[in-house]
């Protein structure tokens, strides 16, 4: 697999796509053949006619007793031919649970090839050469990692990349192309760290041309910190010194090299613009050079999207990569699309990635290859990676929305599962966030309030809203759905659930609020804050806001 970094071999990735997957795929089968997990199906052969007659398509629990039988101690080729030397752990916040899947270097370094082709075509657009004219306000973060029975390391892919040595030992490094030191990163305790970045990118502002975060919540929640710490920081940059409850020696040390002394006259114009009665514009007003925000701002994230035009006067939002826990998948050729435009070109290079019709009424042989897939058609992607997933679906579903050269471009849409169900009809994401789109109109034109976060809770009674489905429809008329209650929270309170989430095992890099919740721990975490409740009619209700 070639990862070439020149966008001209991009075309060339893209005019090829067929012959490219068949390599991969050779290769990958070429490599894992052998394992315990493939030989019952190829008896050692790497022959892709007989792949896709023989291998069944699978879904994460009916790989996860092989995968926890390499987290327990037994070799790597139960599973996969490569070593396996670490696993990457989902969220839990989509699907209710958290996953692990095997990995090693090879991951970080895909991880690593599609950040810098996503950073040359981003170049492109904005003409922003960060090394030569300016940093990214970069808010990343780990958390302590854990091991397997076994001591094989377990963290988010991020946290793998950020401490691989990959990283550590990039090359842009040296021209210091973040606002942070790494120790701020790499710090574990997540408060210090919030905190830390925000002092090195006020420390730096007038070099800031890039906020960069993994998904809109975090950027939403490095704001929501500004609020409260903004005094705080105003005075560690008035003194030159950081404040004493940042312990981590190494986080401290590297902050402090950032802070070179007191900057009173900094310290006034931050204090300043903070002072005002509204954070309208907060970003450009304390950033004046940023030329857009990056992170995630598709699927659930997209409830964010007012939030950071208020906070940012309506910077560009770039949703630059897409991927998950399971697999990379590919990029944004154009970063100046609208959030609700945003298409991903896949990667034909990554992994071999196969498509099953969202309409397939179980026929499996509907699935089809990812040059084959139809404009307008609706597909859930079907990954055979170098690390011992074999034709695994990953729960995602997306449209296909055009080509580049040869290779196919996707809208994400939304997760497979249904968000809520009371009485046989099914309420999805798209739906609800239709629906939140349409309050948060209301609040705009009659209120000065704004819509922070939403999530839902099914009590199997109840439901209404013209965005829903007609079985919605139908139930709530019959009587057998009960009427929508929506509960008003304290401010903070999704920062308590994110905090519960991440408590239970969850990164604050891919933290999502979940749209339905079914844990009644996570439930409890609402229900002790709520301020108010309404209802749409004078029944029960289904839906917690």
């Amino acid at each position: 697999m070639s990862l070439s970094l020149d966008l001209k071999d991009l075309d060339v990735l893209t005019s090829n796509a067929k012959q490219i997957q068949d390599d991969v795929l050779k290769e990958i089968l070429t490599l894992n053949a052998n394992t315990e997990y493939l030989q019952r199906f190829l008896h050692g052969s790497s022959d892709k006619d007989l792949f896709k007659k023989n291998v069944p398509v699978v879904s994460y629990d009916d790989v996860r007793p092989y995968i926890e039988r390499v987290a327990n101690g037994e070799r790597s080729d139960v599973i996969s031919g490569g070593p396996i030397t670490r696993f990457v752990r989902s969220s839990g916040t989509t699907g209710g649970k958290q996953k692990i899947f095997p990995m090693n270097d090879k991951y970080i370094e895909m991880m690593g090839y599609l950040m810098a082709l996503s950073s040359l075509v981003t170049s492109k657009h904005f003409s922003d050469n960060v090394a030569e004219k300016g940093k990214k306000m970069g808010l990343h973060y780990i958390r302590t990692e854990s091991t397997t029975p076994s001591g094989l390391r377990v963290c988010t892919a991020l946290a793998s990349f950020f401490m691989s040595d990959y990283f550590k030992n990039r090359p842009s490094k040296c021209n210091s192309e973040y606002t942070s030191p790494d120790q701020v990163i790499l710090c574990p305790d997540i408060n210090q760290s919030v905190y830390c970045h925000l002092l090195c990118g006020l420390s730096q502002r007038d070099k800031v041309v890039v906020v960069n975060a993994t998904f809109a919540y975090v950027v939403v929640q490095a704001i929501n910190a500004l609020q409260i710490y903004w005094k705080e920081l105003c005075s560690n940059i008035r003194s030159g010194h950081v404040s004493e409850w940042i312990t981590d020696l190494e986080c401290r040390n590297s902050v402090s090299s950032i802070l070179r002394g007191p900057n009173p006259e900094l310290a006034d114009v931050i204090e300043q613009e903070c002072s005002h009665t509204s954070w309208e514009g907060i970003i450009t007003r304390l950033w004046p050079r940023a030329k857009y925000i990056q992170c995630a701002i598709t699927g659930q994230m997209t409830q964010y999207i007012p939030t950071l035009e208020f906070y940012s006067n309506k910077l560009p939002i770039v949703s630059s990569t897409y991927g998950s826990s399971e697999c990379l998948f590919g990029i944004n050729m154009d970063p100046l699309s609208k959030p609700q435009d945003v298409s991903y070109t896949f990667l034909p290079n990554i992994s071999y990635v196969e498509f099953l019709p969202v309409d397939h009424e179980g026929d499996m042989n509907s699935i089809v290859d990812l040059v084959d897939v139809k404009l307008g058609c609706y597909y859930e992607p079907v990954i055979t990676n170098y690390f011992g997933l074999h034709r695994c679906l990953i729960g995602d579903i997306l449209q296909v929305t055009g080509f580049y050269n040869d290779t196919p471009q996707f809208r994400f849409v939304r997760r497979k599962n249904m968000v809520l169900s009371v009485n046989v009809e099914t309420t999805t994401e798209e739906d609800i966030l239709k629906a939140m789109a349409r309050a948060t109109l209301v609040l705009d034109q009659s209120t000065n309030l704004m819509l922070t976060g939403f999530t839902c809770y099914a009590d199997i009674s109840t439901f209404p809203e013209e965005s829903f489905d007609a079985p919605y429809k139908l139930g709530s008329k019959d009587g057998l759905i009960g009427a929508l209650e929506i509960r008003v929270v304290q401010q903070g309170t999704f920062d308590s659930l994110m905090e519960y989430f991440i408590s239970q095992g969850g990164s604050i890099t891919q933290y999502k609020t979940p749209l339905c919740i079914k844990s009644s721990e996570a439930l409890a975490v609402l229900e002790n804050k709520v301020l108010a409740q309404f209802y749409s009619k004078k029944k029960p209700c289904s839906c917690d806001l």
